[in-house]
């Protein structure tokens, strides 16, 4: 079934109310477009996997700022390219930095108000078929499932933890989740 611009259109004015459904589709449908064209761009999986993770950060934190009348994913594909190119220059210019556009004062939150289909599963599962799911997963999604939900730690502690921006950790963990749910949903 394909998805029309007024469906986009409706899960983006969601998203900028704080509805965490909406953030979770427009990840989704969005996912592939941004990191596909960062691993065109870098060839390199995990550098283009983080780089799309930090624009969907700063894309969930500046949804309000998104103006209608351009394409949502052109939106994206901008954000994402200016932070691979300042990343770059970063690089190149040999400074490191663990600093984000966002002041912490300012940094929205992604609400999180009833436990996702993914959440209750994670609960449910026999905990030895659990974990051998989550070994599927890549490590640093490995990371941020077992600090949430098996240290049961805060976004911010987990943000702290990882010396990551928090929208950095909660996009991280809205991915891990729904690849572990696509994992679980694949085995018999």
């Amino acid at each position: 079934m394909e998805i029309t611009s007024e469906e986009i259109t409706q899960h983006i004015k969601n998203a900028k109310n704080g509805k965490q459904g909406a953030f979770k589709f427009l990840l989704d449908y969005y996912w592939n477009d941004v990191y596909g064209f960062q691993l065109k761009r870098i060839r390199n999986e995990h550098e283009a996997e983080d780089i799309t993770i930090e624009t969907f950060a700063k894309a969930f934190d500046k949804i309000n700022s998104f103006d209608n009348k351009y394409a949502f994913s052109t939106w994206l594909i901008t954000i994402s390219k200016n932070i691979q190119i300042d990343r770059t220059r970063k690089k190149n210019a040999s400074i490191y930095s663990n600093t984000t556009d966002a002041s912490n004062e300012h940094i929205h939150k992604i609400a999180d108000l009833a436990p996702t289909p993914e959440d209750k599963l994670i609960r449910e599962q026999n905990l030895a078929e659990l974990l051998h799911y989550i070994k599927e997963l890549k490590p640093h999604y490995q990371e941020v499932i077992n600090l949430r939900y098996f240290q049961e730690m805060s976004y911010n502690e987990i943000s702290n933890s990882l010396e990551e921006p928090l929208n950095n950790v909660k996009v991280r963990l809205l991915r891990a989740k729904k690849l572990l749910a696509e994992i679980i949903s694949q085995k018999p």
